[in-house]
């Protein structure tokens, strides 16, 4: 038996990795269910192969979650091999995360080597946005890791020039395009460059080669949808956020060209930039609110977010900024909006105040110097022969497209999809690092681009810092820290290049003190998630977490998700016969994630916007008539509003239940005590139900209604 020898670089990648899985796994449970739509949907997906392969929201399957299937398929076995619960449902991202880490170590070793393979998985470990959305069921580490894998093979097929790794690539590509559908082609310029670019085989192969292998990712990437399609609509279930019941107008239309600030609207014709604000938030439309510069309000349209309602905690403390943005952390987490493309487009767009620049540039700065650097040092010009070539090709066009991206783009998007940027930013800082090393050891001006990356780099982190200077006080300390381990660091080693001392030990120790230094803020950021739950809606990392009043997951958890629906769900059941749904409500939020997390009933939804046409009120009539419907929510500011014709119908023909019946009284605003009782009641309890807590509309019993009217 052989004896298992520790070296020095298994160290080392162990330490990185055991760090990854404490930033990821430790105190998960927090978290409860995270994003309590796609929760819903998971554990209505275990109760069922039909909700499982269609991803059904609702235990009937009646309508599906807006998502392609793979991610929930990972989370739903997950969760039948652990039970269903919060942590087996966060398992595959946290473990994807922690294996996304190790990835991008092989991948970057086999061109750059050790040291840079090492650094950059320690690099992408502690970036902030990365360990956030590890810790959430969004399923966009599951896309990282992909992606990452994908690169690995492309890396083989442009150095050896094997048509079998290529379509390797663009399969595995076409898996994390059942992740997350379009947003996995962002990638695709990276591989198609790489290859083609790569001489190992003729031009007319290398052609030929991404022709075929485009025909299978094309393949790969439809064929769920195309199925899914290809069923008739009677025998599945809706397309949750879709126009038509289509799959593939799905990947077009929401999650397609609204992306891109194109096309109409899923939300019911709102404009793009509402549209941009709206999605995702709990209960579809945000509230309409009183706030004086409502109009210019970045993260919610309509005013101020209700105080400890949404997912991930209370905005935090601090002086308001423009439009009701707090200095230095937000509602949601950062110091902006919740939806990227409604910041404004510039280059400077991901390092200004705006929610997202604490989550992932801390080391952009060194990944663009460091690209500079090596590029200078590889000679990067054709014939692109080399394995350091190929590597700077692949990295750098992963990198810069996602950069004018999310730089650029007014569609619609989150700040999380910044976990994008993350692996790319990691691997061209490691490869930066050790390319920099390789020129100050030389003579020239090039010898001067470590110690310079290094400062730049701290100035720039100092910038993001001071957007929460005045909101925390340990951004100051971190300041200091950051100060006197990088700057000093880099001067030291500024005046050892012009004595040209070549103490090459004292130089290593310094770069390693300045890398300290410029690791330590991320490294805080992302250590926040150990302690409070991140936004199950906008994951994000950072001090804003700390500064929030939240305790523990708040609405996101198990033993809290049913407390603002208690007395209705307990109404609901005792009241119930042969009813096939226990309530009818526009969007998927609030109350209907409620009873489909804490309960085994089903709930009847026009999809996430409330929006869906996914029966009508001929179709409706008729389930009332069976016994199949009996309680509607009318009302409430969830996705559609009473002006459904379905809502509007069930209005006008049902009873109206008193609320004594099913509300709970102590939910009732304070508001209410106002001289503009019933307006001021009206917005704050939308607010609060739209936010993920009770309803505030009006239930209907449909018992015995007349459905010929």
């Amino acid at each position: 038996m052989k004896k298992l020898k520790l070296s020095k670089e298994k160290l080392l990648l162990s330490l990185v990795l055991l760090l990854s899985g404490i930033l990821n796994f430790a105190n998960l449970g927090i978290e409860g269910y995270s994003n309590l739509y796609y929760a819903s949907g998971v554990k209505s997906m275990t109760m069922s192969l039909k909700n499982f392969f269609f991803v059904s929201f609702d235990p009937t399957g009646f309508v599906s979650i807006d998502k392609p299937p793979l991610g929930f398929w990972i989370q739903a076995i997950s969760a039948k091999i652990f039970g269903f619960s919060g942590w087996s449902i966060l398992l595959p991202e946290a473990l994807a995360g922690v294996i996304s880490v190790l990835v991008i170590y092989i991948v970057v070793k086999r061109s750059f080597g050790t040291t840079a393979g090492l650094l950059s998985a320690l690099f992408l470990a502690v970036t902030p946005i990365f360990v956030a959305v590890s810790r959430n069921n969004t399923c966009d580490n599951l896309l990282v890791l992909t992606l990452l894998l994908a690169c690995w093979a492309i890396s083989i097929a442009a150095e050896k020039g094997k048509v079998k790794y290529l379509i390797l690539s663009l399969v595995i590509v076409g898996v994390g395009f059942n992740i997350k559908m379009l947003q996995a082609y962002m990638v695709v310029p990276a591989i198609y460059l790489t290859y083609l670019l790569s001489t190992a085989v003729s031009l007319k192969k290398r052609i030929i080669h991404l022709i075929c292998g485009t025909l299978v990712l094309l393949v790969v990437s439809f064929s769920w949808a195309i199925v899914v399609d290809l069923i008739p609509a009677a025998n599945r279930p809706y397309v949750g956020s879709s126009t038509n019941n289509s799959e593939l107008e799905l990947i077009i239309g929401h999650n397609g060209l609204e992306r891109l600030g194109i096309g109409t609207s899923t939300t019911g014709g709102a404009s793009k930039t509402q549209s941009g604000n709206n999605e995702k938030m709990q209960g579809g439309t945000p509230p309409t609110g009183t706030t004086a510069n409502a109009s210019s309000s970045k993260g919610m349209q309509g005013g101020t977010p209700p105080t400890g309602t949404g997912q991930g905690g209370t905005p935090p403390t601090g002086s308001m900024g423009k439009g009701g943005q707090t200095q230095g952390g937000n509602f949601w987490g950062g110091g902006g909006s919740s939806m990227g493309g409604s910041e404004k487009s510039s280059i400077t767009r991901l390092f200004s105040n705006n929610g997202m620049s604490d989550q992932i540039i801390w080391l952009l700065p060194i990944a663009v110097l460091g690209f500079i650097a090596a590029s200078l040092k590889e000679k990067l010009k054709p014939a692109f022969n080399t394995k350091r070539k190929q590597a700077l090709i692949l990295w750098s066009m992963w990198l810069i497209p996602e950069f004018i991206y999310f730089s650029f783009t007014t569609g619609l998007f989150h700040p999380y999809y910044l976990t994008m940027l993350a692996p790319p930013i990691a691997a061209l800082a490691g490869i930066g690092i050790v390319s920099m090393w390789s020129l100050y050891k030389d003579s020239g001006w090039k010898s001067w681009i470590l110690p310079v990356s290094l400062l730049v780099d701290g100035l720039v982190q100092l910038l993001v810092l001071s957007y929460f200077y005045k909101t925390s006080t340990i951004t100051k300390y971190l300041m200091i820290a950051m100060g006197v381990l990088c700057f000093v660091s880099s001067i030291i080693l500024i005046v050892l290049k012009l004595m040209k001392n070549e103490n090459t030990m004292l130089k290593k120790i310094l770069i390693g003190t300045a890398l300290t230094g410029l690791l330590i803020t991320p490294l805080v950021w992302s250590g926040t998630t150990m302690f409070k739950a991140v936004n199950g809606t906008f994951p994000s990392a950072g001090l804003s977490l700390l500064s929030s009043s939240q305790k523990g997951a708040s609405s996101m958890g198990s033993s809290n998700s049913s407390s603002s629906s208690s007395k209705l769900i307990k109404f609901l059941q005792s009241n119930k016969t042969t009813e096939k749904y226990l309530l009818v409500t526009s969007s998927t939020n609030g109350d209907a994630t409620n009873i489909i997390l804490n309960t085994n009933e089903s709930v009847m939804t026009w999809g996430f916007f409330g929006t869906d046409k996914a029966i009508t009120l001929a179709q409706f009539k008729a389930l009332v008539k069976k016994g199949e419907v009996r309680y509607v929510m009318v009302g409430g500011g969830q996705g559609g509003s009473s002006s459904n014709d379905i809502m509007t119908w069930a209005k006008k023909v049902g009873t109206l239940v008193k609320e004594s019946e099913w509300k709970d009284s102590t939910t009732t605003s304070k508001s209410t005590t106002t001289t503009n009782k019933k307006s001021t009641s009206t917005a704050s309890t939308s607010a609060n139900k739209s936010m993920g807590g009770q309803s505030s509309g009006a239930l209907y019993d449909l018992k015995g209604a007349d459905t010929t009217k």
